[in-house]
């Protein structure tokens, strides 16, 4: 069966210009991917995404960290990867999330640190259960914007909707 998982190249991570060598890492594990774009998260969005950690005393920093108010880059590269056992193999790849305790030839332990103020700069986002991986796609992107489908979709009518066109 199938997997699906979400992964998301931090700010540091496309600041330091990592994100080459980050795609090339990933692509150890021999999936597919179904999605990509760049986002300039919001706060609403990076808050959802870490909606289980609200009560953590960084919760605010952790925020700014997505949304790039540190790294003054206010963009992330967002990935849907799909394949056999995707979120177990992605996951090993990226190594800890606690930089110090990943290992060093994972992409976290080659290129993560840790704050002064104890914020994990662990340069990418991993899905860590279908549950969450589900929640996080269904969170970063439309269905559209994905080339297979991978959940359940309904189509809707919208009137007075206002997009950007090309001139």
């Amino acid at each position: 069966m199938k997997q699906q998982v979400l992964v998301v190249v931090k700010p540091d991570g496309l600041k330091k210009s990592l994100t080459g060598s980050i795609l090339t890492r990933l692509s150890e594990a021999k999936l597919e991917i179904i999605g990509a774009k760049v986002v300039s998260p919001t706060k609403e969005l990076a808050a959802e995404h870490y909606s289980h950690m609200k009560e953590k005393p960084f919760f605010g920093e952790i925020i700014q960290y997505l949304c790039g108010d540190i790294h003054k880059t206010k963009r992330v590269l967002a990935l849907v990867y799909q394949g056999e056992g995707a979120i177990e193999k992605l996951r090993r790849i990226a190594g800890s999330t606690n930089p110090e305790e990943a290992e060093p030839t994972t992409i976290r332990g080659a290129y993560g640190r840790i704050t002064t103020k104890g914020v994990y700069e662990n340069v990418l986002h991993v899905s860590g259960s279908d549950a969450d991986a589900e929640r996080e796609i269904k969170l970063w992107f439309v269905p559209s914007e994905i080339v297979t489908e991978i959940y359940p979709t309904k189509e809707v009518t919208k009137q007075n909707v206002k997009e950007l066109e090309w001139k």
